[in-house]
């Protein structure tokens, strides 16, 4: 780790940090509306268009995290981290079917989370208070490891100690504060385009480095030539005992990914149906980039970049930039991590603000409650949101915030049967899916806490080994946790549906699914 500052690379970090803080705070009053509303803090008034729907999912769902912990995982791992690729490619075919559904009937009823669409659904407030509840505790940790990812790039650059990561905490709770959803998306626009300007010059940049230094200097072909040549045959290849690893990742992976309330967020928040399903044919382009972050893994191991305590393989990333670039790259690439924090803690922070404000203090502190304070109440929660993760990051050892967000997988996922299940059939019995969600969450906790050994704490990791006829199946806690959370809520769908016990209220109609060409606010073309 570098034990003197890199001013120059501060400098270009600390110039691209304001610009995006400023473009924060101007953001309120871009497509103005009323942010005392919580429809237009927490959901931009749902008019986000083609365009900025793209980049505030992309900068949403592709986090700093993202960039640093996937080539971690297979710097550290080898090609088992590379199950990040196939489940983004899987997700976007479920979001062009799935989620205009949702948009339509949250828009034509006026819900702004996932919980109010199954309180409307079912007609059990119980059911949507553990939907939320369970949103609420998987985005906190997720939101903290995006602090970590700002804190990494701080360490590469020679800062140590709280301080700046606080500063850079107060920076993004000022601004979401005052702005909401609309400051993530249009400091997104700028994110992604550093983005993917990083990594384009590096996946150029480091095989000729690797080609000059390793191979017979003759460019980027050799370059990666070499980059494979070098590369363990144990790491390049998955062994046949992770495939079931690597399949049960990726599947329960996309089927999770856009559980997470601030997915669900940046969902609500287009202009139309027909916008989510544009944005599932583009957004494959971020599965593109994906794969190219992942190679640095790769490049970081052969290059011989080492990992330092306290981040380990969390460090290939800026080691590797620190080593191959010179310092004004480094500070743009840097920004680019710090940036891609901020946008994704923004969103996950006004999600889980407003599951709080409409499924708990409204439902069961203040029903009726005015717009004025609806949205009063969701910034102050947002400002604690963001508060308690920063505790996370400062109290708590790193690997520790990494298992609880290793435990949000496995929990947003055990939410699915409610809110997927409901877009389609009312069959499902709302106490069946209530117990199936205790089932599941109760059972892929279990599953991720035996995760132990003498020398690894528990929660460690989300895969378990599951022991079936004999056989030995090791895969992703969350998705056996879900296959048991399906087969009790359909069994018990089954017996409460045949002996009558009460349903309750469905509020919503058949047509209310299918207006996925409704547009919300016809002006917002982009």
């Amino acid at each position: 780790m570098p034990k003197e500052l890199n001013w120059t690379a501060l400098t270009v970090f600390i110039v691209l940090f304001a610009l995006v803080t400023i473009l924060g705070f101007i953001a309120s009053r871009w497509r103005r509306g009323d942010l005392n509303q919580l429809n237009e803090w927490g959901l931009g008034g749902r008019r986000f268009g083609t365009v900025v729907t793209w980049f505030l999912l992309g900068g949403d769902l592709y986090t700093a995290y993202t960039f640093i912990a996937v080539p971690a995982l297979v710097y550290g791992s080898g090609a088992i981290g590379l199950f990040a690729v196939p489940y983004t490619i899987i997700v976007y075919p479920f979001v062009l079917v799935v989620m205009p559904r949702l948009w339509s009937v949250c828009h034509k009823h006026g819900y702004v989370t996932a919980s109010d669409f199954v309180r409307g659904r079912y007609g059990s407030s119980g059911l949507a208070l553990a939907v939320a509840f369970t949103g609420i505790l998987a985005t906190m940790p997720y939101i903290a490891l995006q602090l970590v990812g700002i804190e990494v790039v701080l360490a590469a650059m020679g800062i140590q100690g709280d301080i700046p990561l606080i500063v850079a905490f107060l920076v993004l709770a000022a601004y979401t504060y005052f702005s909401g959803l609309r400051a993530p998306a249009m400091i997104a626009l700028v994110k992604d385009a550093i983005i993917y300007i990083t990594i384009i010059i590096a996946v150029i940049a480091i095989p000729i480095y690797i080609s000059n230094h390793l191979g017979n200097g003759s460019g980027i072909a050799d370059g990666y030539a070499t980059l494979f040549a070098k590369v363990p045959s144990a790491k390049l290849l998955l062994a046949p005992k992770t495939f079931t690893v690597f399949g049960t990742l990726a599947l329960g992976s996309a089927l999770a990914l856009f559980m997470y309330p601030h997915a669900i967020t940046g969902t609500l928040a287009a202009n139309s149906g027909r916008v989510i399903k544009r944005n599932a044919a583009l957004l494959p382009a971020y599965s593109f980039l994906l794969g190219l972050i992942a190679l640095l893994g790769f490049m970081a191991l052969v290059l011989g970049v080492v990992g330092v305590k306290p981040y380990g393989a969390q460090f290939a990333v800026p080691g590797l930039f620190n080593l191959v670039f010179p310092a004004w790259f480094v500070g743009f690439a840097f920004a680019a991590i710090a940036i891609g924090a901020l946008v994704p803690a923004s969103v996950m922070s006004i999600a889980a603000a407003n599951l709080f404000t409409r499924n708990i203090y409204k439902e069961y502190f203040r029903r009726n409650a005015s717009d004025r304070e609806e949205a009063s109440v969701a910034k102050l929660v947002s400002l604690i949101v963001k508060l308690g993760a920063l505790a996370f990051v400062i109290a708590l050892p790193l690997q520790q915030s990494i298992n609880f967000q290793l435990l949000g997988g496995v929990w947003i996922l055990q939410t699915f049967p409610a809110i997927v299940f409901g877009l389609y059939t009312r069959w499902f019995h709302r106490w069946a899916l209530l117990i199936g969600w205790f089932v599941g969450m109760a059972l892929g906790t279990y599953m991720a806490y035996l995760q132990s050994s003498p020398i690894t704490p528990h929660f460690a990791s989300s895969t378990y080994s599951l022991h079936l006829f004999g056989q030995v199946i090791p895969g992703y806690a969350a998705f056996y946790a879900f296959i048991a959370n399906i087969v009790v809520t359909v069994v018990l769908s089954f017996i409460f549906n045949l002996v009558g016990l009460a349903k309750g209220v469905d509020s919503t109609a058949t047509a209310d699914y299918e207006a996925s060409n409704v547009v919300a606010v016809p002006a917002a073309a982009l």
